[in-house]
């Protein structure tokens, strides 16, 4: 689908039905990858399909749906790979997520580059703004664009990011929201971790985490 000049396919991998979303500039074809946390082959079909070349892998957060295979999509599409120094510590302690969901995992992933809100991120004609957006994890991030957020498991549609994860905190969450997702356009639509697409303003009016902030 295209979306307020965006490629965007909506990929949902895994046990846990992570998002994985591919996304590309349609004047270039150049493009990004959002949290290849598994099945890889089909992520890098996708990506073939499409016709895009990838330019960078994009981690929302570090928790192990988003990255579990993360080491073998690189195998295929070897790109550099950008995150929140926060959540290394997710990272490093990957074999122990993994064993606390009876899981096999790829590898610990590295990541090439440590992002803030200092940088963007360009692909194509295409630039990302970067929100640091902690709460559901120490250092998950939400991509902006023109119309267009991805904020990984920050915010779903009628529902907000689990907080009883290590490094997880219920009112920095809700302030992340308040404070860096709100002040956004309303028509903002979202691409969450889990499940559908949704907009800052349904979120404002019917999300019931959210009310009287």
């Amino acid at each position: 689908m295209k979306e307020n000049n965006l490629i965007i396919e909506r990929l949902e991998v895994g046990a846990f039905a992570e998002n994985c979303y591919v996304v590309g500039c349609p004047s270039t074809l150049e493009g990004v990858v959002f949290d290849p946390g598994d099945e890889v082959e089909r992520i890098i079909k996708k990506v073939d399909e499409l016709n895009l070349k990838i330019k960078y892998i994009l981690l929302t957060h570090g928790h192990i749906d988003h990255v579990k295979e993360l080491v073998a999509f690189k195998k295929g599409i070897d790109v550099p790979v950008f995150m929140h120094h926060e959540d290394q510590f997710l990272l490093d302690n990957l074999p122990m997520q993994a064993a606390a969901f009876g899981l096999s995992h790829a590898g610990i992933p590295q990541i090439d580059k440590y992002i803030t809100e200092l940088d963007s991120i360009e692909f194509g004609d295409q630039k990302l703004q970067i929100l640091h957006t902690p709460g559901h994890s120490p250092g998950s991030v939400t991509f902006v664009t023109d119309g267009v957020a991805f904020v990984g498991d920050v915010l779903f549609a009628g529902s907000i990011g689990r907080t009883d994860l290590p490094g997880g905190n219920f009112e920095t969450l809700i302030n992340s929201i308040q404070k860096k997702l709100f002040p956004l356009n309303d028509e903002t639509i979202l691409y969450s971790g889990h499940g559908p697409a949704t907009s800052i303003i349904n979120e404002k009016k019917f999300n019931p985490f959210l009310q009287n902030l």
